[in-house]
């Protein structure tokens, strides 16, 4: 059964997503709102040509930092300065890079224009956090996502350069989150370490960094 929401500020129970983790649709794309949907382990995602449709997974991947797998050859590019990786100097650079980013078996991007402008709101309001890699001055790759308590939501992230996308969330690892939620799975991000964990261990995760 998906739900339909309305103005009133609340989700239904997650367990009730659909298999392919549809929750609900419609509401609006308000800081309260959002902030209430990553509490609760859901999250926006949808296309210019839908409504807002709101997942919750019924399994999730997860990047737990001590689990971080940097290869030998990751090492070599990190220690040979080629990247300056910051946080929170360009979040509007960096969402809109990972809006204009092709991605392998997508036409198009689920990044609209109202998506960046209900995060650029978080950002402002310091709920949401981008991480910036540079070379040679020139934005090359980043991620950006929201922190709820200890756990950071990631939610997107683009690379330019061979490695880039790597760096950010090598600093991530290194940046005192215990758990980095990656929502869906993808092959790089499993090389890295990340696995799928139930929702009912997310959940219980989530609910003791809160």
């Amino acid at each position: 059964m998906i739900f339909r929401l309305d103005e009133r500020l609340l989700f239904p129970d997650p367990e009730l997503a659909e298999p392919d983790g549809l929750l609900a649709v419609g509401g609006d794309l308000s800081a309260e709102r959002l902030m209430l949907g990553y509490q609760n382990g859901i999250f926006p995602w949808y296309g210019d040509d839908t409504p807002i449709l709101w997942y919750s997974p019924h399994e999730r991947f997860v990047l737990f930092a001590d689990e971080l797998r940097v290869s030998k050859s990751m090492r070599q590019v990190l220690r040979s300065g080629q990247f300056t990786v910051t946080t929170n100097q360009c979040f509007e650079d960096v969402i809109e890079a990972c809006s204009l980013v092709p991605r392998p078996g997508q036409d198009g991007t689920w990044i609209t224009a109202e998506m960046i402008a209900a995060y650029v709101d978080l950002h402002h309001k310091g709920y949401a956090h981008s991480v910036e890699v540079w070379h040679r001055d020139n934005l090359v790759g980043g991620l950006y996502g929201v922190r709820v308590a200890n756990i950071f939501c990631g939610e997107s992230m683009f690379s330019l350069m061979p490695n880039a996308s790597k760096a950010a969330l090598i600093h991530l690892c290194q940046s005192g989150y215990p758990v980095i939620d990656c929502q869906v799975h993808t092959p790089h991000l499993e090389s890295m370490g990340a696995r799928m964990i139930s929702r009912e261990h997310y959940m219980r995760i989530l609910q003791e960094n809160l």
